[in-house]
């Protein structure tokens, strides 16, 4: 029996303590074709497809494949259907290699030995084929995003899968990652591999997706072919209201220097050379100032030295006419600064604290939350719950919601409402909207204008083009550790500022 679906889900339910992740889901993926799931954050994308790839037991509904009902009980189970999943948050072990993480679980071996000239011949040849360039013998913690996301592509390539999930693929990506994606999504389609692809970028789905199933709250709201539809149109069913796809705002008035860097050398971990070589620029009262840049060209490296995470070996920095150069992190925060780091479970959570507990994660010794030298959970509660609904942050049980079972985007909304919200002169916003819908975008991205106009001073690391050419009042272009260019948004286009991204163009007397 041969069904046109390659995989179906149909009337899935699950349920978590207080909320239904996924109500009564139908789902069906043709075999060959590209299939987004576009949703809010929170919808139940994750959920429903966690579901499929045996990390959940659904509460109701079936799955087939071919036609076929399957059950699948654990990932084992999945991995034998030919279904592989590329996690939003990538399951990898740091301290292997590329290659050990690879064939991790799905190891050749003869006679009890690992076949590792075998393995290694067959990850080489698929990373040739798909244009997965890696490097096998690299450790994981010591390669970017872009590189981790490749090593969980090859590993879903070497167990032979044919349904590849992509769970939010590009929210880590640089742009130019993004279209090499784009670009192997489509060889894996026209070689008869299905795809399930969630995302919220709704440029993405308009490239590269045939079909668009819309989840809203847990609910289907319907499927869509790409031809037939557009962003506006998508953006509607995904929020349920008209959405404002470009960024308002006032010029900006600069006021003094808040933020003065002078001469910033960081070193890199990863090789001899400095991560960040001798960056100076300044900060104003009332701009938003954007470090742009192909990832790995010394940005994050750049926020580490200024956020105190790893020691400059050179260069001054100065927050409010103060050096803090040498200050301690809590120091810098005391100082004045605010910080919305990239890596929201590395830097930005304690996954196992509650909602409440991790948006007072730096103030909790404040006098507001204390009461005779012990903490006031009263108050603290009372301070979550108005954060939590300013900021829509969604969550099974509100405040005692253990932040690890939040999506990612609420996660990521928590740490925005936390960090805006203890008024700092200077705001680092790294990658402050990766991995948020076109609503949750434009709500922090008004957040952002409204501390710019506020007084504060804003430095916007972002990947994102559009991000930086709608926010960013300057544009300070980074490569290779260097600032190569000072842009107005106004006045360039997103192909010049590429060209500077590549290293192709610099100004040559730089004055930032």
């Amino acid at each position: 029996m041969n069904s046109e679906y390659i995989i179906e889900m149909l009337n899935i339910r699950k349920e978590f303590p207080g909320i239904v992740a996924n109500d009564d889901i139908t789902l069906q993926l043709r075999k060959g074709e590209i299939h987004a799931l576009l949703g809010e954050n929170g919808a139940g994308k994750s959920t429903l497809m966690s579901v499929l790839f045996g990390l959940y037991q659904p509460e109701a509904g079936v799955i087939k494949k071919n036609g076929q009902v399957v059950k699948i009980n654990n990932p084992n189970d999945a991995t034998a259907l030919e279904i592989g999943m590329v996690h939003q948050h990538f399951k990898l072990v740091d301290v292997f290699t590329v290659m050990d993480n690879i064939i991790l679980g799905a190891e050749d071996s003869k006679l009890g030995f690992l076949q590792r000239k075998k393995a290694r011949k067959k990850v080489e040849e698929l990373s040739k084929r798909y244009n997965l360039n890696v490097d096998l013998d690299a450790k994981v913690e010591d390669i970017s995003v872009g590189m981790q996301q490749r090593t969980e592509i090859l590993k879903m390539l070497y167990r032979d899968n044919e349904i590849l999930i992509f769970d939010e693929p590009t929210a880590v990506l640089t742009p130019q990652e993004i279209d090499e994606l784009m670009e192997i999504m489509r060889g894996f389609a026209k070689e008869g591999k299905s795809i399930l692809f969630i995302t919220h970028k709704l440029n993405e789905i308009m490239a590269v997706a045939d079909r668009v199933s819309v989840l809203r709250k847990g609910k289907y709201i319907g499927t869509v072919e790409t031809k037939n539809t557009t962003k506006q149109e998508l953006s509607n069913m995904m929020v349920g209201r008209p959405v404002q796809l470009e960024v308002q705002k006032a010029p900006s008035n600069p006021g003094e220097v808040v933020l003065s860097v002078q001469g910033l050398t960081v070193p890199s971990k990863l090789h001899k050379n400095n991560a960040v070589k001798g960056v100076s620029f300044q900060v104003r009262k009332g701009e938003i100032v954007c470090i742009a840049g192909i990832d790995g060209n010394g940005q994050s490296e750049l926020v580490y030295g200024l956020t105190g995470l790893e020691k400059a070996s050179g260069g001054k920095v100065t927050l409010c006419g103060k050096d803090i150069s040498k200050a301690s992190i809590r120091g810098r925060a005391n100082a004045g600064m605010s910080h919305i780091p990239e890596d929201r479970h590395k830097h930005g959570l304690v996954l196992d604290f509650t909602l409440e507990q991790n948006l007072v994660l730096q103030d909790f010794q404040d006098e507001r939350f204390q009461k005779l030298g012990f903490i006031n959970s009263g108050a603290i509660r009372e301070y979550s719950e108005k954060l939590i609904e300013q900021f829509d942050v969604r969550s099974g049980q509100g405040a005692v919601t253990a932040a690890r079972s939040m999506s990612g985007g609420n996660q990521q909304k928590a740490i925005i409402a936390r960090e805006l919200d203890r008024n700092k002169e200077l705001i680092i916003a790294v990658q402050p909207t990766r991995g948020l819908d076109v609503g949750a975008i434009e709500y922090i991205h008004g957040q952002l204008v409204a501390q710019r106009d506020a007084g504060k001073a804003v430095l916007l690391v972002s990947l994102e083009l559009d991000e930086v050419m709608n926010l960013s009042d300057r544009i300070l272009v980074m490569y290779e550790g260097e600032i190569v260019g000072e842009l107005d948004p106004k006045k360039t286009t997103v192909q010049e500022l590429g060209l500077y991204m590549a290293g192709a163009k610099r100004d040559n007397e730089q004055e930032v």
